[in-house]
């Protein structure tokens, strides 16, 4: 076997800021991916820009809004998943107390229509703030899982999730996870070997450095197989505070050529989607 690596740029279409530089980062080849999210006013514009490019992003179901954004609406209007306003909640953990099995999957469903009528047929699917996962509360899991199945999509679900969480799952999660991995197994779901990403913010990072340095350590532990590494670029102006900065730097990171050498050096081939 050989390292194979999908180099994603989460969160095409969150804003325009991150649009532009996901748009700019898959026509210069610097990320091998993307998700889109539906929900957003430049989702039309988001769409039209990966159509041109020839790049078919994965469907980021999108059930919370975003702190710092004016709040996105539910394409179906389900009740369980919306504030009275009609808007989605930027609190997971408010989704995981309150949202229905049959509103979730309605809405992954109506967003994967959004996508097919817009002349984009993903093969993969995630979700945006790990909604689907359980971390927040309820677990949706098993139902994304066999909705995938139902449309032959690969599914971001670490085979193997240390790498994410930085350590041993705590035993209820890790019997979970565990689970999951064999129901995908069993309903013929693609995973990665495992994903990875940052979670620090630029305070705990301190520097540019650093975050490059931590990507590079995790390129270099990649297991045999093929994995995700998933990043949300964007510019300065795009996302206030530091998470705008760590978002600047993931941009930067990915037109360093420390990067790029680190790559090849290390023999790890980057690749569109862990499924082919």
């Amino acid at each position: 076997m050989t390292r194979r690596v999908v180099i994603t740029a989460d969160d095409l279409g969150r804003e325009p800021g991150t649009t532009e530089v996901i748009a700019s980062l898959l026509a210069e080849g610097q990320a091998t991916a993307t998700t889109l999210i539906c929900l957003s006013p430049v989702a039309e514009q988001a769409a039209k820009t990966v159509r041109e490019l020839g790049v078919v992003p994965r469907l980021h179901v999108t059930l919370t809004s975003e702190g710092g954004l004016p709040r996105w609406r539910p394409l179906t209007g389900a009740a369980s998943l919306a504030d009275r306003d009609g808007t989605l909640s930027d609190d997971p953990y408010v989704l995981g107390a309150r949202g229905e099995s049959g509103d979730v999957i309605g809405e992954a469903e109506a967003q994967l229509r959004w996508m097919r009528e817009r002349g984009l047929t993903p093969e993969a699917a995630d979700s945006h703030a790990g909604t689907l996962y359980g971390l927040h509360g309820r677990s949706w899991l098993a139902e994304a899982l066999e909705w995938c199945a139902r449309h032959g999509f690969a599914f971001r679900l670490p085979r193997d999730p240390l790498p994410y969480f930085g350590g041993p799952l705590p035993p209820p999660l890790a019997a979970a996870h565990e689970q999951a991995v064999a129901h995908a197994d069993a309903l013929g779901v693609a995973i990665p070997e495992t994903i990875a990403t940052n979670r620090r913010g630029a305070h705990e990072l301190g520097s540019y450095e650093r975050l490059r340095d931590d990507y590079l350590r995790r390129v270099a532990d990649l297991p045999e197989g093929t994995s995700e590494l998933f990043l949300h670029p964007s510019r300065e102006e795009a996302v206030m505070g530091a998470d705008g900065i760590v978002r600047i730097w993931e941009t930067r990171l990915l037109r360093d050529p420390v990067w790029h050498k680190a790559l090849e050096s290390e023999g790890v081939e980057a690749v569109g989607g862990w499924w082919t």
